[in-house]
């Protein structure tokens, strides 16, 4: 038998090929017996070399880096959903939006959101996060509260476009952050939590439409749309503020007062063990090596193509058929977070699954599938309306898809901190560019409330969506294979030469 001990206590690696048909050799390895995995180990992270010290130091940045994070975008989302709930609960009427002014106010935040992210993604390789994030952040807070005194639809796009162009900082941002701090172990599981709020604030907004119309309708001569615009404001500036506080920045140089030296030495280690390279200076080699990869080009598409399987943030098609349908502006805004609800326990579940069975691609497999029955149950639209109640539950199963996809490319792009920022702000601006357009044309208002165009489309996407993610699946497996990529813990994760026998050898 062959047998190869790195220099390094940490591994020791055996040759899949020094093993006979008969295992005669198998007696001359120990049989190392590994401790019986807790129960909790199915839905969080488990790691039984993990010192004591490094697991106070996960909690510190569970507790402060994912709640900050996930406030962040949960009132990115508030912000962005109380757009369609106004529109449905009499702003529409209020501000004469009987065209297509909801689409060009869509629009109009989806250009400014597009021609921020490039810039955004750039700055961050130079100032600290804990600056910018919470500064774009007050801006956005700001503005939310001027478009409680809009007076017309133009008043409204215009404004839209610089909340767009602030919020387009923070999600890209958001997932480079947690790339330079969580192994892929940990990855999925946090990145997903940290989308689920997205839901929450879906939810929340229709909870908070409902409750401000009835409530504050005509109170001091605001509307109940507008009254939830200045409720949104309220709610998001203690967050912005906190942010400059609790942000830690990155491992290289967090000043974050809830982490001590040994911490922010053990984040770098932690890093360094995964491939996960900090930053260096981003100039025209960098650049130069990161478009002639394939990740940008593949990865990009992949997330095009995610961005626009269905209609705009401020089309609801959901809401509109049940305002159709005749029913009450309380319920019109309670009845859709159900889907917001199904996309949150999905998108937690799916994290979950990914992280346990360190195969990306086929979780997101799943969030493709439920997302292209339910485009085509609404396609046909002449079906049983249990079906169809069906199929517009099921309208945000697909959403898990996002987070994964921006976990894999922490992943794939985890050897150049470079690459990683700058990929990840060219897959969301390029997404949100085609987004500036295509749901126009796609899932015009005026189309209401069938959309059989737009549902075809989206049947139709999300069969280009299986395609790229099998091939983004395909290449990323061959440049393991070539060692190119390295695996989570320990050099040769992934390399078909040899076996990892343990690691647990480690100090």
């Amino acid at each position: 038998m062959s047998e190869q001990i790195s220099e390094s206590p940490k591994e020791v690696v055996v040759s899949a090929s020094s093993f006979d048909a008969q295992g005669s050799s198998q007696h001359d390895i120990e049989e190392v017996k590994e401790p019986k995995a807790p129960w909790w180990s199915y839905f969080w992270d488990y790691e039984p070399g993990r010192s004591h010290e490094e697991r106070v130091f996960i909690q510190k940045l569970d507790v402060f880096l994912i709640t900050m994070l996930s406030l962040g975008y949960f009132i990115k989302n508030l912000d962005q959903t109380n757009i369609s709930n106004a529109f449905v609960s009499g702003m529409k009427e209020d501000l004469a939006m009987n065209g297509n002014e909801i689409n060009l106010v869509d629009t109009a935040w989806t250009v400014g959101y597009v021609v921020g992210q490039i810039p955004s993604q750039i700055i961050l390789t130079k100032v600290r996060p804990s600056i910018w994030v919470p500064s774009c952040e007050l801006l956005w807070t700001l503005l939310t509260f001027c478009l409680a005194a809009a007076k017309t639809s133009n008043h409204v796009i215009a404004i839209r476009f610089f909340v767009g162009l602030a919020e387009s900082i923070f999600y890209p941002a958001a997932h480079t952050i947690l790339g330079s701090w969580y192994k892929p172990s940990e990855l999925g599981k946090r990145a997903c939590i940290f989308h689920a709020s997205s839901a929450a604030a879906a939810m929340f907004s229709g909870y908070l439409q409902a409750g401000v119309y009835k409530g504050l309708n005509g109170v001091n001569g605001f509307a109940g749309w507008q009254w939830l615009f200045i409720m949104d404001g309220v709610i998001s500036l203690p967050i912005c503020i906190a942010g400059f506080f609790i942000l830690p920045d990155l491992p290289e140089n967090t000043r974050a007062f809830y982490l001590s030296e040994s911490d922010r030495e053990m984040a770098r280690d932690r890093m360094l063990k995964v491939g996960r390279a900090p930053r260096t200076r981003l100039g025209r080699s960098a650049f130069k090596r990161i478009f002639g990869r394939w990740h940008v080009y593949l990865l990009t598409i992949l997330y095009i193509i995610f961005i626009n399987t269905g209609p705009s943030s401020s089309v609801n098609p959901f809401s509109l058929w049940l305002k159709a349908k005749g029913e009450s502006v309380e319920r019109i805004n309670l009845i859709p977070t159900a889907t917001s609800a199904i996309q949150l326990v999905l998108t937690v579940s799916s994290a979950i699954l990914s992280d346990a069975i360190r195969h990306r691609a086929s979780i997101m497999s799943i969030s493709t599938f439920l997302g292209g029955f339910s485009a085509l149950v609404l396609a046909i639209w002449n079906i049983p309306d249990g079906l169809k109640w069906l199929a517009f539950f099921l309208q945000k199963a697909y959403v898990p898809y996002g987070p994964l996809s921006m976990s894999w490319t922490n992943e794939i792009c985890g050897s150049d901190a470079e690459e990683r920022a700058i990929v990840i702000g060219i897959m969301n601006s390029m997404g949100y560019a085609f987004n500036a357009w295509v749901p126009v044309l796609t899932f015009p208002q005026v189309d209401s409330p069938m959309f059989r165009k737009g549902f075809i489309f989206s049947t139709a996407a999300f069969g280009a969506q299986a395609i790229i993610t099998a091939t983004v699946a395909f290449m990323y497996k061959r440049d393991q294979r070539r060692g190119k990529s390295r695996g989570d813990n320990a050099p040769g994760v992934g390399d078909v030469e040899g076996v990892i026998v343990s690691s647990s050898l480690e100090p």
